[in-house]
């Protein structure tokens, strides 16, 4: 039996079954996580924003109607959704490195340790500020780039997987990356 027969058999049973729901949260929660995370740099704002997108899911799991697209890109159709409504409240905020610091115990564990910890944390740090730098600039793109741009890579999503999630032709999709990575490149 291949996936997308056993993943329809799946969404059929969730409908009455809890348990069926559970396997299918299993199944796509890491990923929709990522996505939202990816997208909002803040793990308590994204884990709130894939609960709701799996609570949006569980309540319309009846209305879902099988056509040839996965059940991931229902959710990730859900998500983005979440997120868009999320960000045109305009209750977003950056969240400064000190309170990081504070509320996580951004502290070192041990004198011993403190040069590998300090090493290991300058590293991250400028991975994160390298993150962080990008997805500001990825936010300054109108929400249509920012989607293809979040899906394709970071979320890993091939054009055709986008253009399934979006409810668009893989051209249009194509069209959308290439003119989103040309603002982009120009904010650089």
């Amino acid at each position: 039996m291949d996936n997308n027969h056993s993943e329809k058999d799946l969404v059929a049973r969730a409908r009455h079954c809890p348990e069926a729901f559970g396997l299918l949260y299993d199944q796509n929660y890491a990923a929709i996580l990522n996505y939202c995370l990816r997208r909002t740099g803040d793990v308590e704002l994204a884990q709130d924003l894939t609960a709701e997108t799996f609570v949006k899911a569980l309540k319309n799991i009846g209305r879902y109607e099988w056509r040839g697209s996965s059940f991931s890109a229902w959710l990730y159709r859900i998500a983005g959704n979440e997120l868009t409504s999320y960000f045109r409240k305009g209750l977003h905020k950056a969240v400064s490195l000190e309170h990081l610091r504070e509320s996580q115990g951004f502290e070192p564990s041990s004198p011993e340790e403190l040069e590998d910890e300090l090493i290991a944390a300058q590293e991250q740090l400028a991975r994160q500020q390298e993150f962080l730098s990008c997805r500001q600039k990825i936010s300054q793109l109108p929400p249509k780039y920012q989607e293809v741009i979040a899906l394709r890579f970071f979320a890993g999503k091939s054009h055709q997987e986008i253009a399934e999630i979006l409810a668009k032709p893989e051209g249009t999709v194509k069209s959308l990356l290439h003119r989103g990575l040309k603002k982009l490149r120009s904010f650089f």
